[in-house]
């Protein structure tokens, strides 16, 4: 038997499906943060903290972005991606105490690289998304273990790494249930926490909880747009438009539905108004930001963390996606160019976070669908699973690799679950995730609420942490 509708469920399932009923009330509503959990088990912060999710969609070829360099490594690679291998010499050396193999960045991440050696850098090595541990090619084919659904497929595994759930197809993501239990913790209650530059996506998505869609131009705000700014007409022309805008929305509606997209969308227009005016009183920073859309992007992300106390934000999460990475052909080509607008963009944002002192709030970290075949398809390379990610930031125990830096040969590899060079993530999202999340302030009870499936990799009530790479 169903069970019965709570009125604060039904809200917040009005809210969800309103966002498709209609393209201007979805893109206004877009806006919102809506209905705040009643309570949580969470003590208030008191401090700022923000996450930055880079979504590298498409499936980044990510063992061109970290390299074995030693000589025997180094030989293994260049004789399993043969005509996708970088040439030895082009790579940026770096130490990784952890691995004991020596390793190397793509030559094009050279603000990575110096992040890495300033020590706010590091790498997460052949992590992917797994409902539990898979040790061998054995195991994966026993069909005594839980798969991913989808392991190959685009949609679904860029699904998985923003809800976290791999073993079904989830609406709502991590990003999402982490604002429901932490919204409370904010002031202002028209503009979430949770704070998209590409728009809907799943990670920011929760119960209670919608992203808030800015844009890298202006101020950042999106929704219903102003009238031309001309001299002595200004303010008439404001006025009316919203007076307007307000007697379109405040109307008696037939039924609670309708009463709800109605409020929504009213205070959607005070929220514009909030962000505007708090971005507009943000000095400008004296970094120079790259031209490419994911630098500006970033230029807006460091506005918006430093209006934090104007907007009433003690924790943010920023969602920004950079696609193009299915490259079957061309990869060497392409990276070259899309590794190094990633660098400049992680590499921008952290200077200018040093310029209003805060680059020790701030944790930028990247996903993608998967890694790409070690094999070469003969000009680009196919679908993986496990593959390299990076997390920034001036809390981030930088300058090592996290996990265990796979072997890149292919027969006979345990960890191999095809020819043509599939690697078994031996590090699940879930570790991953948790550390950051843990980091930014959710308390160890709450980690399975978020994580469901954390206890298969990592004890909530460890005093460890879950892999070390957050101080």
């Amino acid at each position: 038997m169903p069970k019965p509708l709570s009125r604060r469920r039904f809200i917040g399932q009005a809210s969800c499906a309103a966002l498709g009923s209609t393209t201007l009330l979805s893109s206004l509503a877009s806006l919102m943060g809506t209905n705040k959990l009643m309570s949580t088990s969470l003590e208030d912060p008191g401090d700022y903290k923000a996450l930055i999710c880079i979504l590298l969609a498409g499936g980044n070829d990510s063992f061109n972005m970290l390299v074995p360099r030693g000589e025997s490594e180094y030989a293994e690679y260049a004789a399993t991606r043969t005509d996708l291998a970088l040439p030895r010499e082009s790579l940026l050396p770096i130490d990784a105490p952890s691995q004991s193999k020596q390793l190397g960045i793509h030559p094009s991440m050279s603000h990575v690289h110096q992040l890495y050696q300033q020590g706010n850098l590091a790498f997460m090595t052949n992590v992917g998304t797994l409902v539990e541990p898979i040790s061998s090619e054995q195991e994966f084919r026993s069909g005594l273990k839980k798969l991913p659904l989808g392991i190959y497929s685009h949609s679904d595994q860029i699904q998985q790494w923003q809800t976290a759930i791999p073993q079904s197809r989830e609406a709502i993501g991590w990003g999402g249930r982490m604002a429901d239990l932490l919204q409370e913790t904010d002031t202002n209650t028209g503009i979430s926490m949770n704070i998209s530059l590409s728009g809907r996506n799943v990670f920011q998505s929760g119960q209670n909880t919608l992203e808030y869609s800015i844009s890298n131009r202006g101020n950042g705000v999106q929704g219903v747009e102003g009238y031309s700014r001309w001299d002595g007409n200004q303010g008439f022309l404001t006025d009316l438009r919203d007076g307007a805008y307000k007697n379109m929305v405040d109307r008696m509606y037939a039924n609670v539905f309708e009463q709800t997209v109605g409020s929504l969308t009213s205070q959607t227009l005070e929220s514009i108004e909030s962000f505007e005016t708090a971005i507009q009183q943000v000095a400008p920073f004296t970094t120079t930001f790259g031209e490419h859309y994911l630098s500006q992007n970033m230029r807006m992300v460091a506005r918006t963390i430093a209006a934090n106390s104007l907007l009433g934000n003690r924790r943010q999460t920023f969602f920004m996606t950079f696609g193009g990475w299915d490259h079957h052909n061309e990869v060497l080509n392409n990276q070259e160019y899309m590794l190094g607008v990633v660098s400049r963009a992680i590499g921008d944002l952290y200077t200018a976070l040093g310029e209003i002192g805060l680059e020790e709030k701030v944790t930028t970290f990247t996903i993608s669908d998967f890694a790409r075949t070690l094999t070469s398809n003969g000009n680009g390379s196919d679908h993986a699973w496990g593959g390299n990610a990076i997390v920034a930031g001036g809390a981030v125990n930088g300058g090592d690799v996290y996990g265990d830096y796979p072997d890149l040969y292919v027969k006979d590899n345990p960890l191999m679950v095809s020819r043509r060079g599939n690697l078994i993530p031996t590090t699940a999202a879930d570790e991953f995730f948790a550390e950051l999340i843990l980091w930014f302030g959710v308390s160890p009870n709450d980690l399975s609420i978020i994580l469901p499936n954390i206890n298969n990799f990592y004890s909530p009530n460890s005093r460890q942490a879950p892999l070390g790479f957050i101080r």
